[in-house]
């Protein structure tokens, strides 16, 4: 019984890490950098104003861990001029807090137009988007952008635009998680376009990472199929149909064919969750219906994943590749959530009956409670607003 007991509080504990239900994911900031070929520059900060004001930035894995949490959620409730006014003593922090570094030079900047969205949902953190304007040096052959880490991570690309042509070309994304200014970005090479390889890495981080640690609904989901059995065939078969039908829907929706309203989509997406994990408590082998069912909520959730990578950008002429890398990096962060999950929990158990009662039943039940209280909660806020 001890054994049972000590393996029982090894599982609660690694599920724990991956419930925070009121928590709200701290994003990085999207930065992108248009320079014109008439010397003029904009730089555009996709972030989360409430998270700058208050100081929650990548530190935190949810805003909820913050000493200043009910701060942050004051600020989200706030119409986007009030925010907007709030955020009016900030912009000198942060134009004093950035760099944008022209050929080893300071380049002074100014604040731009601001876009706040209304208040969203509690659970998906409303971007706003703060542009900077300047003016460069003519002739200018390379360029460096700096981002404070107490501001949060960030991901920044330049484009390279000529008006006048017709022409422009964006850089490959840099993820900067270090308190340092971004590798040097060439300004005298508007033709070269990045390759299929030189993409890969960018984007495969950028799907490993929405699957772990940011992305709680997925990471719920998974768990969920994962516990039914501690047999290889049921796990593989339900992992087959998520990944297939994910991956339809995330080429359909990062190219446009598909686009179904988040009122829709975030309310079913955690009702697969409970759903998943109360047929585990009602089963212990795969009904006929659970295949299909993990196929369409596979298919939910692959809007999710088109909705980010929508957000973080492709390359120019490389949509297909950026989506075939970024499907990669989400796979391997299933693959790594299921490695962890058997090496924390199923390796140690084998008796099924035990793996049942001390695992499966004690852990799709908190599953469940998470997924039918984020159904709840996000029905009331979508249908009620």
């Amino acid at each position: 019984m001890q054994k049972i007991l000590q393996k029982l509080s090894l599982f609660l504990t690694v599920i724990s890490l991956y419930l925070p239900v009121y928590a709200d994911v701290v994003k990085p900031a999207l930065v992108e950098i248009s320079v014109f070929s008439d010397t003029r520059v904009s730089i555009e900060i996709r972030t989360s104003i409430e998270a700058l004001l208050t100081g929650i930035n990548g530190r935190y894995r949810n805003t909820q861990e913050a000493p200043n949490a009910d701060q942050y959620d004051a600020l989200r409730e706030l119409e986007a001029d009030d925010l907007r006014e709030q955020f009016v003593s900030f912009h000198p922090t942060l134009l004093e807090g950035v760099d944008l570094i022209v050929d080893g030079v300071s380049v002074p900047l100014q604040m731009g137009v601001i876009d706040i969205a209304p208040p969203g949902y509690t659970k998906v953190p409303r971007a706003s988007v703060i542009r900077l304007v300047g003016v460069i040096p003519g002739g200018s052959t390379s360029l460096q952008w700096y981002y404070p880490l107490r501001f949060g991570d960030q991901a920044v690309r330049v484009r390279q635009v000529n008006e006048e042509a017709g022409e422009y070309h964006w850089s490959g994304h840099q993820w900067v998680k270090d308190d340092k200014p971004s590798e040097p970005f060439s300004l005298t090479e508007v033709f070269t376009k990045p390759t299929f390889w030189s993409i890969a890495s960018v984007y495969v981080s950028a799907g490993f990472l929405h699957i772990v640690p940011k992305g709680l609904d997925h990471i719920l989901f998974i768990l969920g199929i994962f516990l039914i059995s501690m047999r290889l065939r049921p796990l593989l078969l339900q992992a087959t149909m998520f990944t297939i039908a994910h991956s339809l829907t995330l080429s359909l929706g990062v190219f446009g064919l598909v686009n179904l309203p988040p009122q829709v989509v975030e309310p079913l997406i955690a009702l697969s969750i409970a759903y998943v994990a109360f047929e585990n408590l009602a089963s212990e082998r795969l009904s006929r219906f659970r295949l299909p069912v993990v196929f369409a909520f596979g298919l939910l959730h692959g809007l999710g994943f088109a909705a980010i990578l929508t957000e973080f950008g492709l390359p120019e002429g490389l949509y297909a590749a950026a989506l075939l890398w970024f499907n990669v990096g989400v796979e391997f962060g299933q693959v790594a959530l299921l490695a962890a999950a058997y090496l924390a929990i199923t390796i140690w158990f084998s008796h099924p009956e035990i793996y049942r009662r001390s695992v499966v039943v004690p852990g799709s039940l908190m599953i469940g409670g998470v997924g039918i209280y984020w159904t709840v909660e996000r029905m009331i806020y979508f249908y009620s607003s």
